[in-house]
């Protein structure tokens, strides 16, 4: 089959290679399942090096489940979840943080995917009234849905929010990776240093195979809440414990050595800064949001998209508009930007 390359997402992308190597080296012998093994906990001692020694981190299949059972961890099903009206665990994940939390989702609107506090302060209302939900999360995803970044001084200002109403901070880290890289931060200055009490650690999108984690990084938050034995019971009746576990272990160890997630994100970074250059300097092409991650939304003529859609594979992002998104990911090469652009400018001039 010849290979397809595309600009639809970074989910679409393979295996990075050292990843492949990491999974095979522990494919020998017999271990202990359900992360009772070495390769696991050599994993969440890498965890440590990265974000402190207090957290607790759990690995699961996929930022679905990352997501629902970060979130069900701390809420109950009375409480409401506070989240941009673009957010992933709003918009794309087919009500299973509603279903498998009870919790209500509040959606806010953002002009750029980025809850303010001013916004969230809209939604937080109804405290102590029975007849309400009572908003106890408020999540926000880092990069946003629009490849926007937040500033440490908002997630800041969001978590200072929040712990001032008794509510905690979530953190879709799907993209976590990107958004530090562009940051110039470390995963613990994006994240745990700046206040966030959970965060959904993205490992697929950068390069790994179904592997994803639950980080809870508020020492009071783990304490309080019994995390390191409660959470095992929830992964488990989530349908997220891997029985070989290793195999994940071992992924998010080699993700976490020798920078590959610092030098896999730089590069997806990197590939979309320049796929914006490129696009740029045709007329037809209008850029829509700040390009701060590894991804691209640029609004071109809809007349084009099927046409270009023809040899690759991409996302409409608002049909109306003819707003479409273009992701770069780790294997994304200049070649594939040059040739890209090249038949961009063929299709807009038929």
């Amino acid at each position: 089959m010849q290979p397809v390359r595309s600009f639809a997402s970074d989910n679409n992308a393979g295996i990075h290679p050292e990843i492949l190597k990491a999974i095979a080296s522990v494919n020998q012998g017999h271990v202990v399942g359900y992360g009772d093994d070495p390769y696991t906990q050599s994993a969440i001692i890498k965890f440590h090096e990265h974000f402190g020694p207090e957290i607790e981190v759990f690995f699961v299949f996929n930022g679905t489940a990352a997501n629902v059972l970060g979130l069900k961890a701390i809420t109950q099903s009375y409480h409401a979840v506070i989240c941009a009206e673009s957010a992933h665990i709003y918009t794309d994940e087919c009500g299973a943080p509603e279903k498998f939390t009870g919790c209500k989702l509040l959606p806010i609107p953002t002009a750029d995917g980025k809850l303010t506090v001013e916004a969230a302060q809209h939604a937080y209302h109804g405290m102590g009234d029975q007849h309400h939900v009572q908003p106890r999360v408020i999540s926000i995803t880092q990069a946003s849905e629009m490849g926007t970044v937040y500033q440490p001084d908002e997630i800041r200002a969001l978590a200072q929010f929040a712990h001032q109403h008794d509510m905690f901070l979530h953190m879709d880290g799907a993209r976590i990776a990107n958004a530090a890289v562009s940051l110039r931060q470390s995963l613990r200055e994006a994240t745990r240093d700046l206040d966030v009490d959970v965060l959904s650690f993205g490992g697929t999108k950068n390069g790994l195979m179904g592997a994803e984690a639950v980080i809870f990084l508020n020492k009071k938050l783990i304490e309080e809440n019994n995390v390191s034995q409660n959470f095992l019971y929830m992964r488990k009746q989530g349908m997220q414990l891997a029985s070989k576990m290793r195999f994940i272990a071992a992924q998010m160890e080699a993700l976490l050595s020798d920078d590959l997630w610092l030098k896999n994100a730089r590069h997806s970074n990197r590939m979309a800064t320049l796929l914006e250059k490129q696009v740029s300097q045709i007329s037809q092409v209008k850029i829509v949001y700040k390009v701060e991650a590894n991804g691209v939304f640029a609004q071109i003529p809809k007349h084009v998209i099927s046409k270009l859609q023809d040899r690759y594979f991409f996302y409409v992002w608002n049909e109306d508009k003819g707003v479409v998104r273009w992701m770069c990911s780790f294997d994304t090469t200049e070649k594939d930007i040059k040739d890209f652009t090249k038949f961009l400018r063929e299709v807009l001039s038929q």
